[in-house]
């Protein structure tokens, strides 16, 4: 029995045939759907690409415990299992991740692996210029430089990092096709940004833009207009059809050498992208909106060829891979995953999960039956741990002031006895209880553009969500950071408090009699967390100087406090983030 996973980063399935574009030309995942099953409501779990690479190997949700960060000591990886039982596991690649500080610890636990250089920011060329420019900054070069330099080199289609990783995978497949008991993955960074490809791509979808904006929108809401937008679908839309040209290579072996037969295919992506819905770039900033959060998912499993061509609306996750290949080469799965193998609901269309639990470490709680999607803002920012053995970011360690006062906890049900490390984690500069608590419904709403109150719905959801919590074995404070009871069940009167209470929650106490905009409080928490206590007391002196006439605060008054009361040093920055905090739902 064989196995091959063709993965790709950031992969909005609204983007492809099969899902509904109209377009985009993709005839190969269109081949690819007529010969595998199409998942309609597969779910991301932990965000962004580590925290789902973390999932892909063990099965168990990320997000709760930590954020970005390698496989841990007591993880179950799915490919070093197969592995441990002679099943030959091999990875071709050029997600850059892998070769950081956070994701080192995930391409060893395959037999082999093969690593393309040269996408997004890898630092990995030099240039005379990048030397002179680390000179001028007196410090490192940023990611955009890098890139730059790369590209020098990535000058034609052989080149190209998703060429390479592809061409190593077809040939492993050439190589070891006639033997039997392998997992290869072949795992692409593309359609990841920036959206590089070579101009014969590109034609198709050319245009007159000349913005600024080239092809690596910023993680930000957009600001460029109607014309940046279209452009960067146009570029995005490019790397697709390259994206779809490699996928038809790996059907084309698999066509060639009847591996349809005995080859369980799978091909996913991590996560999603915005490219303008909802007024947002990209992701990790905004709401998990279901151009991020529902992701495309195929598989086709050769002992249940009669499910070729055919759509399962069940819901399923990322955590749902792991067991589903291991299930397939008979191999045990661990207790610890919370992964369900996909299996029989290839075969039956049986029901795997009521809900999918999904979020990042330090922002919305995000629950969904399939219809309902129900976002819990945090209503702490002073209750964010990483529990970890393995302190590190994504292309750093944890600096020793992160660690100076961390703790040991006690071994989670997971960490095979374990003692961790408890490490606080600084507030992000954007909160996420900036965007506020929100429930959709999918049926009535699938593009998302009107949240719905429904405190019955929601109390559910909640409570759903708390199941969960416990399955994973969540933290105590995680309860707490969302407003949320450790034991028992959540009683609609306190969702409804808890709803009430962030009408007002970052209002300063010297305004509470002021009508305050949203958007607003969300700048005022902006502009108070760069300033001292002195600053502060400064800053509501001023505010009320501007305000007092008609009591009413909005994103113009704040603006204006930014612009009189920070000194010019800084006022550039805070101005940056207090307008991407004022971008509520």
């Amino acid at each position: 029995m064989k196995a091959i996973m063709v993965m790709y980063d950031s992969l909005n399935r609204r983007m492809l045939s099969p899902y509904g574009c109209d377009w985009i030309p993709t005839p190969n995942f269109d081949r690819l759907a007529r010969r595998s099953v199409t998942f309609d409501c597969n779910y991301v779990g932990s965000m962004p690409c580590m925290p789902a690479r973390r999932e892909l190997h063990t099965g168990r949700y990320n997000f709760e415990h930590r954020d970005w960060g390698p496989l841990e000591p007591f993880d179950d990886s799915m490919p070093e299992i197969l592995k441990n039982r002679g099943i030959y596991t091999h990875l071709t690649t050029d997600h850059l991740h892998y070769w950081q500080d956070g994701g080192s610890t995930y391409h060893p636990r395959y037999s082999s692996c093969d690593l393309s250089r040269g996408q997004e920011g890898d630092n990995w060329k030099v240039t005379a210029g990048l030397v002179r420019r680390s000179n001028e900054k007196k410090g490192p070069v940023s990611r955009r430089e890098y890139d730059a330099a790369n590209r020098v080199y990535l000058n034609c289609e052989e080149r190209m990092p998703q060429n390479v990783t592809f061409r190593a995978g077809l040939d492993f497949i050439e190589e070891c096709h006639g033997e039997d008991g392998w997992f290869l993955q072949i795992e692409a960074f593309d359609p990841h940004e920036p959206f590089f490809t070579q101009p014969e791509w590109q034609k198709p979808f050319a245009d007159n833009y000349e913005g600024a904006i080239g092809d690596w929108p910023h993680y930000y809401y957009v600001t460029e207009g109607k014309e940046a937008v279209s452009h960067i679908r146009g570029l995005y839309a490019a790397l697709i059809t390259m994206c779809d040209h490699n996928l038809g290579k790996v059907l084309d072996l698999m066509d060639r050498y009847n591996l349809w037969e005995d080859t369980l295919l799978i091909v996913n992506t991590d996560h999603g992208y915005l490219l303008g819905e909802h007024d947002w770039w990209s992701k990790n900033i905004m709401p998990l909106y279901e151009e991020i959060s529902r992701t495309p998912l195929f598989i086709h499993d050769p002992e249940f060829p009669e499910a070729d061509g055919t759509r399962r609306s069940r819901l399923t996750q990322t955590i749902d891979l792991a067991p589903t290949i291991l299930d397939f080469f008979g191999v045990e799965i661990p207790r610890d995953m919370e992964g369900r193998s996909l299996r029989a609901v290839i075969e039956k269309d049986e029901p795997v999960h009521d809900f999918a639990l999904f979020g990042y470490h330090e922002g919305h709680c995000n629950i969904t039956d399939g219809r309902y999607v129900y976002m819990k803002a945090p209503v702490r920012e002073d209750l964010i741990y990483n529990y970890t053995l393995m302190p590190t970011h994504m292309d750093r360690f944890f600096p020793p002031e992160e660690l100076a006062e961390f703790e040991l906890r006690e071994p989670f049900s997971f960490t095979k006895g374990c003692r961790v490390l408890k490490i606080h984690q600084q507030p992000f500069t954007n909160s996420a209880a900036n965007f506020g608590t929100l429930l959709f419904d999918l049926q009535e709403d699938p593009h998302q553009e009107n949240p719905i109150i429904d405190m019955k719905k929601e109390t559910e959801l909640a409570n759903a969500m708390l199941r969960l919590m416990h399955r994973d074995d969540a933290p105590a404070e995680r309860y707490a950071l969302y407003g949320l009871p450790a034991e028992g069940e959540v009683s609609e009167e306190e969702i409804r408090r808890l709803r009430e209470a962030e009408k007002t929650d970052g209002i300063p106490a010297g305004f509470a009699e002021y009508e305050w905009e949203k958007s607003a409080v969300n700048m005022y928490r902006v502009l108070t967390r760069f300033a001292s206590d002195e600053e502060k007391a400064a800053v509501d002196d001023h505010l009320h100087g501007i305000c007092d006439e008609d009591r009413q605060v909005g994103v113009e008054h704040m603006v204006r406090l930014i612009q009189e009361t920070v000194p010019e040093e800084k006022r550039e920055m805070v101005l940056y983030f207090a307008m991407l905090a004022s971008r509520t739902y």
